[in-house]
């Protein structure tokens, strides 16, 4: 696929997302919440789940409602998760998308509120009255759930609040990011999948494509972490190493992560290739590589 293909893909999406964010998150929600709601998701982010979500569906030709709703629902779920994560009682951090982070701007309690609101909405979304089947519902949801709880991003978070000033050997690194990190891509890649019909071959190489994915962004997060500026990145960098936290840079080094991150690459493209999806998974490809060459 051209890059300007993927381009105009890209911006056709990602105003799709946009907009049903913005239709979908509420502005009047009782006494501001839903500004503080509104504050945590739209206008910012790479929106990288949801594209996968959107690029995976269309490899499989699947139902392209249901795959707006996944796409919103597991941006929603990221963006609560890093609601959380700014507040002082975790990650204590005060920029977020360049902009202050919703605790600084709204206080904390109303903070916690947004994203306990934010994590029903996805699931509120996932489950329509009309127009998407329901099993194709409870997979979503369940999905989606999985990749959240005490298996996949929560109990990944977990894990790193409990290793805080603790040296972590690349096993324990990677099973913590597989969790914290990767469990959310990963579900975004078999979300997509789920809407449309793929052998279980297919479905297992996107599962490795989605895994592979996951810990590349991770590896590439801690590397930019330490070589980008607040302003690259929209948020404070250094932060890891200010709170003494364990990283692909500090267990690795700076160069072995960078071979790791592209080995990584490599085996999403390698997952891609035994998919025999062929040139319908070219768009998922494509973001692979932006993933790891991306800077910010």
């Amino acid at each position: 696929m051209r890059a300007a293909e993927f381009d105009a893909w890209s911006r056709q999406q990602l105003v799709a997302v946009e907009a049903a964010l913005e239709g979908w998150v509420p502005s009047d929600a009782p006494a501001g919440l839903g500004l503080a709601m509104r504050y945590g998701v739209l206008d910012g982010g790479k929106r990288l789940r949801p594209l996968l979500v959107l690029a995976s569906c269309q490899a499989v030709a699947g139902q392209t409602e249901a795959a707006m709703r996944a796409a919103v629902a597991v941006e929603l779920i990221h963006a609560y998760s890093l609601v959380h994560d700014d507040m002082p009682c975790m990650d204590n951090d005060v920029l977020r998308r360049g902009k202050p982070t919703v605790h600084v701007q709204f206080g904390q309690a109303q903070a916690m509120l947004a994203g306990d609101a934010m994590q029903a909405l996805a699931f509120e979304v996932l489950t329509p009255d009309h127009g998407v089947e329901p099993a194709l519902q409870a997979r979503l949801a369940a999905l989606l759930a999985r990749s959240a709880g005490h298996a996949g991003m929560a109990g990944g978070q977990a894990i790193d609040l409990a290793s805080i000033g603790r040296a972590l050997d690349e096993t324990a690194l990677r099973d913590m990011h597989r969790r914290k990190t990767g469990a959310l891509l990963q579900a975004s890649v078999l979300m997509g999948a789920a809407c449309g019909v793929c052998s279980d071959a297919a479905r297992a190489a996107l599962s490795d494509y989605g895994a592979a994915l996951g810990l590349a962004f991770q590896v590439v997060d801690d590397i930019l972490d330490v070589t980008q500026a607040s302003a690259t990145l929209g948020k404070t960098a250094g932060k890891d190493q200010h709170h003494n936290k364990p990283t692909y840079v500090t267990v690795l080094g700076l160069g072995a992560a960078r071979r790791h991150a592209d080995e990584l690459r490599e085996q999403a493209h390698a997952a891609l290739a035994r998919s025999g999806l062929g040139g319908a998974a070219s768009l998922l490809s494509v973001l692979a590589d932006k993933v790891v060459e991306r800077d910010n």
